[in-house]
């Protein structure tokens, strides 16, 4: 049993909201409640699940020696000795086998295989050396997101929208910054001129640019994309202009939780715990599947009522 646990530890199961991304195609080309391209959608989603968790074992390999002397990540699996590094590489080959084999035997575009090797290749990159680059660190992040978004649109042969490109961008940026900001303020003094060398290559004057101007671009980019000509002759509304305000609240929300409670260092964590984010998480979703699916939800309840 403590075996299962050191091996869902390295995998890190909590992570695989991430890959929530891989929906946002499905929901905002309005086919959330096509059964095919939502099975589609989901195969991605564990495709993906897979292959991050194979990532973040390799991490783990890379990382073992600064993990050490982390106060909180001192407890991963590799780095307090409990799993072998050759156990960890086992199960990273394990995952990706997986991940590609689910893709094969249910017959996924080979775009998406691609978009996903391609996250494992630059991941294994960026765990290797992009991570202690100044500024490139966050755009491989960024990156990773992305592809997230775009393997979601070949699965179901739908073109990302490019203002969704570019709020996801933003996002992935001040969710990026915003760790790496956490990661500086709890960092004992000199620690950060070994493994984790890029942190001394910050200062919190430019991280705390970099986290508003990030913020601030999320919020642009969101609110020019429910307005474009693009999505309110799609959507055939411009109400979708009003989740702005969701939005806008959780960035908000997030820039607290960053100052005041050093929930920074793990966005997933931020996102699963703090109450107000989830209500307002799911107010979110909410909002706009009521307004993209507005004809389909009084089809349904007319249907239903009509029925009983």
């Amino acid at each position: 049993m403590k075996r299962v646990q050191d091996y869902l530890g390295l995998m890190r199961p909590h992570q695989w909201v991430k890959n929530a991304f891989v929906f946002v195609p499905l929901i905002f080309s309005k086919n959330l409640l096509v059964l095919d391209l939502f099975y589609r959608s989901l195969l991605t989603f564990v495709a993906f699940c897979f292959a991050a968790s194979a990532v973040y074992v390799i991490n783990d390999i890379a990382d073992k020696e600064f993990d050490r002397m982390h106060p909180v990540k001192r407890d991963r699996p590799i780095a307090a000795g409990t799993v072998g590094i050759g156990e960890g590489w086992s199960l990273s080959v394990l995952l990706l086998a997986l991940s590609l084999v689910l893709l094969l035997i249910l017959g996924s575009p080979l775009t998406v295989s691609l978009v996903i090797a391609g996250y494992v290749a630059i991941n294994i990159l960026y765990s290797f050396g992009l991570k202690r680059i100044v500024l490139i660190d966050l755009f491989v992040i960024a990156t990773g997101f992305i592809l997230r978004i775009l393997a979601g649109g070949y699965a179901i042969d739908v073109k990302v929208s490019s203002w969704l490109v570019m709020t996801t961008l933003f996002l992935s940026i001040f969710l990026g910054v915003a760790k790496r900001r956490s990661e500086f303020v709890l960092m004992p003094k000199g620690l950060d001129e070994t493994t984790r060398k890029v942190l001394s290559d910050y200062d919190l004057g430019l991280i705390d640019q970099i986290l508003s101007i990030s913020a601030a671009s999320v919020i642009i980019a969101y609110a020019l994309y429910t307005v474009s000509e693009r999505t309110v002759h799609a959507f055939h509304t411009e109400a979708l202009i009003f989740t702005t305000i969701f939005v806008t609240y959780g960035v908000f929300r997030y820039l607290f939780l960053v100052h005041k409670t050093g929930l920074g260092e793990n966005p997933t964590k931020a996102l699963l715990t703090d109450k107000p984010m989830i209500l307002n998480t799911v107010l979110y979703v909410v909002s706009v599947i009521a307004i993209l699916y507005k004809s389909e939800l009084i089809s349904f309840v007319k249907g239903y009522v009509t029925l009983s």
